[in-house]
């Protein structure tokens, strides 16, 4: 596309029926707020310039997006005309198209927009509508042809007649624009209607009068084009992003089980012969590498599970898992965790902040937490890293080769050498040197007969 394209997305409005203090465009779908998802099919069409017109809760969106986009506010909501006319200090002088988009419609498409930017052109228009057709139209504006399908005028639902009302052919709200012909009709648009505002749509019918032409673009399904006003309908556009991207993933050699029951983030990366269980969330920037297996019921966040590692009922958030490595059931990995190749981490462990070195095993209901753990090391049951002296954090260093018993605590800041042993029961508060055996809990009493003394 030689011709310079501009993008403007509205997203000013309140959004009162989202009953939200958060701003309407930025609940998630797929992982994304809505208005993510329009700047995704942006980007891919490489459209560099956008504009984001915005006005309440506008620093909500400003932190989410910022400086990927330009702003514009919009101090007064008098209706879309007047949002894209705000827009006139950066866009007016500008050559080239203009596309007008709304930052709650998260289904749209880069296929949609491409053809929509090639009928414009094709066509040398000065608007081109994106419509759809709907089986229940009610509430959208009616698209009104001519003879030779061309668009003569968009009414909205409140100033449609009974005739109007009946045509199935919607506005979706998205438009190309020429960019001159579109901030010259703008000044000609007025307020004279039911809601008092100053529609967009009234620039095709300052188009027609002035012999410019003005296309249709009919989106090829009505979902892309849905506008997400209230929670019920971000439920099914969720579903409706869930189905495409577990789709696309199934198509590229991933099989998930249940699909019903499995949810995939936009961002995240999934490799060929992956097998996904029911019950089981990938959210974020997450990459799931060749040939690994996720478990019912994983929460798995921002994280990277590498070639050919399982991940069964357990959650992993921020952190990396090895290759060959066996996580859970019922495990925790928690941020800033390092898991090396050929691991075990088996059932209730717990691990913040620490790193498992190669071949080394947490088997079972252990906290490893603000730890260094070398390779080949094996953690007996119970085992606990003291970090927190209930001010600061401190670590815990586990070197190659040893072996930790059972029920034993670790009292950082601690050091255990390469091939020691830390004897079951222990609490050690200092250094273990290497090759060495630590044994560190009181001597065994018995007291004969003691139950007949008492």
């Amino acid at each position: 596309m030689s011709e310079q394209i501009y993008a403007l997305i509205l997203a000013a409005g309140k959004g009162t029926r989202m009953k939200s203090n958060r701003n309407k465009v930025l609940h998630h779908v797929g992982g994304l707020p809505m208005i993510e998802q329009v700047l995704l099919q942006l980007q891919a069409l490489q459209i560099e310039q956008i504009g984001v017109v915005v006005g309440h809760h506008k620093e909500q969106i400003i932190d989410e997006l910022g400086d990927k986009v330009r702003y514009i506010e919009q101090t007064e909501q008098l209706g879309t005309g007047h949002a894209v006319k705000v827009a006139s200090d950066w866009l007016r002088e500008l050559q080239g198209t203009t596309l007008v988009l709304c930052g709650d419609t998260p289904l749209l498409t880069k296929a949609t927009l491409t053809r929509l930017l090639d009928v414009h052109k094709q066509g040398r228009a000065a608007c081109t509508v994106l419509t759809a057709v709907a089986t229940d139209p009610t509430g959208y504006g009616r698209i009104i042809r001519d003879e030779q399908g061309k668009v003569i005028k968009i009414v909205e639902q409140k100033d449609a007649s009974v005739e109007e009302r009946k045509v199935q052919e919607v506005n979706a709200g998205i438009y190309c624009f020429d960019n001159k012909l579109l901030f010259e009709a703008l000044e000609q648009i007025t307020d004279n209607n039911a809601q008092g505002e100053y529609y967009l749509t009234d620039v095709v019918e300052i188009f027609n009068s002035q012999k410019h032409i003005v296309l249709p673009c009919v989106a090829t399904a009505f979902e892309e084009i849905v506008g997400v006003n209230d929670r019920v309908a971000l439920a099914k556009a969720n579903k409706i992003m869930r189905a495409r991207i577990l789709e696309e993933w199934m198509l590229n050699g991933v099989t998930i089980l249940d699909p019903d029951s499995t949810y995939i983030d936009t961002h995240v990366t999934i490799g060929r012969d992956v097998t996904i269980y029911p019950g089981v969330h990938l959210r974020g920037a997450t990459t799931i590498s060749n040939l690994a297996t996720i478990g019912p019921n994983s929460e798995i966040e921002d994280s990277q599970v590498n070639e050919g590692s399982r991940v069964w009922q357990s959650v992993v958030i921020k952190s990396t898992i090895g290759q060959a490595t066996q996580v859970g059931p019922f495990a925790y990995i928690r941020p800033g965790s390092v898991i090396g190749d050929n691991v075990k981490i088996g059932d209730f462990v717990e691990i913040k902040n620490a790193s498992i070195g190669n071949e080394s095993k947490v088997s079972h209901l252990s906290y490893i937490g603000d730890a260094e753990v070398g390779q080949s090391v094996n953690i007996g049951c119970g085992t606990v890293t003291v970090n927190y002296d209930g001010k600061r954090k401190h670590k815990t260093i586990i070197k190659d080769n040893s072996f930790v018993g059972c029920n034993s605590n670790l009292v950082a800041p601690v050091t255990v050498a390469e091939n020691s042993y830390i004897a079951a029961g222990s609490t050690i508060t200092k250094d273990v040197p290497n090759n060495s055996l630590a044994i560190a809990r009181s001597h065994q009493i018995n007291k004969l007969n003691y139950i007949k003394k008492t």
